[in-house]
């Protein structure tokens, strides 16, 4: 791995605990909270590709659980956001192959691979907080919809600054 590969990955991963850190919506029935560290997340696996992804995504995000006062969710999230960051790069980079590609099929691509990677964490936080943290599923119901808003800001904001960033920065 490169200097420059290992630069990019500890900026993405900074990047993905700040932006899961700067805004926080508490959900009092899982002990949760909703933020916009998808943004970040999509943003690294579009334009860096799944390793970063999944780095990045783990990494920072339970970074943010921990220095925030949630450290119940912190291996979970490792676990949870670091596989949603690989399978959104692995999905645009391998298997849609996004990067080969302009314009709005290169969003479209882009959109799929956010909105699988979405998926999966939307409910692997609801089994998390269902069944292992024996919270029920009638409160981990409760912070579904705030998951599923995290998704939609982070493909809508992700997509536009990885379409401004991808001639400058990518995978090589």
């Amino acid at each position: 791995m490169s200097t420059r590969d290992l630069t990019a990955g500890a900026l993405a991963t900074a990047l993905v605990a700040a932006a899961t850190s700067a805004i926080r919506i508490p959900v009092p029935a899982t002990q949760g909270y909703i933020n916009l560290g998808e943004t970040a997340i999509y943003l690294t696996a579009l334009l860096l590709g799944p390793a970063h992804g999944l780095v990045a995504g783990g990494v920072g995000s339970a970074l943010a659980d921990l220095l925030g006062g949630y450290a119940q969710f912190a291996p979970f999230t490792l676990a949870i956001k670091g596989v949603e960051g690989w399978l959104a790069g692995y999905l645009f980079w391998r298997v849609l192959r996004g990067s080969e590609v302009a314009g709005a099929l290169w969003a479209g691509r882009a959109v799929v691979a956010c909105a699988v990677a979405g998926a999966w964490m939307v409910a692997g936080y609801y089994v998390t907080e269902a069944f292992l943290l024996g919270l029920g599923p009638h409160a981990a119901a409760a912070e579904v919809p705030g998951n599923v808003f995290q998704v939609l800001s982070g493909v809508v904001v992700g997509l536009a600054g990885s379409s401004v960033l991808r001639g400058v920065v990518a995978p090589r």
